[in-house]
């Protein structure tokens, strides 16, 4: 075996791996079965975007995660696993397609990392099914990545997921491996080629999904049913469409959101085929660290002042709003009462304020210890979607839902993340978002408003208005 290793330090993990690939194949053969092999190797500090921008190919699933105030991120190129399925069951069968896998993972690993472990991506839509014959994503897609290079605080983590079996050319793939790691190394002298936000941006025509008037009128109609005991709470979103001169650069849009936004999860998700769902949620569905599990009651929302005075008048209104703490208070009756369900033991904090670049809202964290005997999916199952994101009861405003909104969800207000095999998990919900379409030069961007009794139809489009206009503004 002849592989040039990029440094010393590689070069004894190198030859472990060596012995390790071919001991595992030997078994592999002997046995007429395939295991997957998880290698994890600590590389130089990287800026994984970067990585993302260099490796992703539009014709791979890929996904891209990161919370620039936890100086996280993640990039994961191309897949060596994948399921894509819909229906009632989808979290089950995703359950299922994770443990399956993970019985079949070797890890090679001698690095202390929160990404060390095989990481499985996934992504929901809103429904568990999709009407709109054209709508790019599945309902649920999960994924198993081939490379993923992870970074948090100071140190970086290249993995790479590979078939064993009797087909396995362990030199072809240690080649292969040096060479991603030179590569990746080699990235840290080249600049970013896309440009910045203060650069020129490309020409675009703007076109709401859903006529103003249109919308009012549906929050009048949700009003009446909200009267007559049909529900408390539905939230209706809205979508707009935008056509560019250019293709919008996903990865410049990534670069503006994180730069906007550092309190939010910025993710990129695409389907393989050219589209992508990106966005910058300030809001965590689940997050599981060492079976601590995190959760954020978000709901009821403000502008931002443009004066310091103004922004403090409006935070006071928005903390002693009737309407907005009851719309608050759905949300965190609906988490709790999710948890309990499953056998948690939820502690809910005092409400506070969560303030982005443009926005302010009402926030909760709920946290509590979640069992090993419960799966991170089985949480999000039971979880999504929550009244924050569909209203009270869930299940009768789904419907409604369906009736008033003229375009389909798909992933927007849904579940997104990543979950390892140690029970360890992040997940979303994929507000603030946006469907890029390279291949038409086309994007919808997504928003919605919680409707409540005391809801005001003017300030409720105003709202979405807000959360639309910040968004494109990163976006393009």
């Amino acid at each position: 075996m002849t592989v040039s290793p990029c440094s010393a330090k590689f070069s004894i993990s190198n030859q472990e791996l060596y012995q390790f690939l071919v001991k595992n194949r030997a078994y592999c053969v002997n046995n007429s079965c395939t295991k997957i092999a998880s290698i994890a190797l600590e590389i130089d500090l990287v800026d994984p975007l970067l990585v993302f921008q260099k490796l992703a190919i539009s014709n791979q699933l890929n996904f891209y995660w990161e919370n620039p105030s936890k100086h996280e991120a993640i990039a994961a190129i191309d897949a060596v696993k994948k399921l894509k399925v819909e229906g009632k069951e989808r979290f089950y069968n995703a359950e299922k397609f994770v443990k399956y896998n993970l019985s079949t993972i070797i890890n090679f690993c001698n690095v202390n990392h929160l990404f060390s472990k095989p990481l499985f991506f996934c992504s929901f839509s809103f429904f568990d099914t999709i009407i709109q014959q054209n709508y790019p994503f599945y309902p649920a897609t999960i994924f198993l990545p081939k490379w993923q290079i992870s970074r948090k605080d100071k140190r970086c983590i290249l993995t790479a997921n590979i078939l064993i079996n009797k087909y396995l050319n362990i030199e072809s793939f240690l080649q292969n491996l040096w060479q991603k790691i030179t590569d990746i190394n080699n990235f840290n002298n080249l600049k970013y080629d896309f440009v910045t936000l203060d650069d020129s941006r490309p020409q675009f025509i703007k076109n709401s999904i859903t006529k103003p008037s249109k919308f009012k009128l549906s929050v009048l109609s949700a009003l009446k049913d909200i009267r007559k005991g049909h529900y408390s709470k539905i939230v209706l979103a809205d979508a707009l469409k935008i056509q560019s001169s250019i293709p919008l650069d996903l990865f410049k849009s990534l670069n503006n959101l994180r730069q906007l936004h550092p309190n939010c999860c910025i993710f990129s998700t695409s389907n393989g085929k050219g589209q992508n769902f990106i966005g910058a949620s300030p809001e965590t569905l689940i997050a599981i660290r060492n079976q601590k599990l995190i959760t954020d009651a978000l709901a009821g929302s403000a502008a931002r002042g443009k004066t310091t005075e103004e922004d403090a008048k409006n935070a006071n209104l928005l903390l002693n709003n009737e309407k907005e703490r009851h719309e608050h208070s759905l949300v965190i009756d609906f988490i709790t009462q999710k948890l309990i369900a499953l056998g948690l033991l939820p502690q809910v904090s005092t409400p506070r304020l969560r303030q982005l670049s443009n926005i302010q809202h009402l926030w909760t964290p709920i946290i509590a210890k979640a069992p090993r005997n419960v799966h991170p999916l089985q949480i999000v199952a039971h979880l999504h979607p929550t009244p924050a994101m569909a209203g009270v009861s869930p299940e009768v405003a789904c419907k409604e839902i369906r009736r008033y909104e003229n375009f389909e969800r798909g992933l927007y207000a849904a579940p997104l993340g990543w979950i390892d095999s140690e029970g360890n998990c992040e997940f979303v919900v994929g507000i603030r978002s946006a469907l890029i379409d390279t291949s038409t030069k086309s994007s919808l961007l997504y928003a919605g408003a919680g409707i409540v009794p005391g809801s005001d139809p003017e300030k409720e489009f105003a709202e979405i208005q807000l959360k639309l206009q910040a968004l494109l503004e990163a976006l393009v």
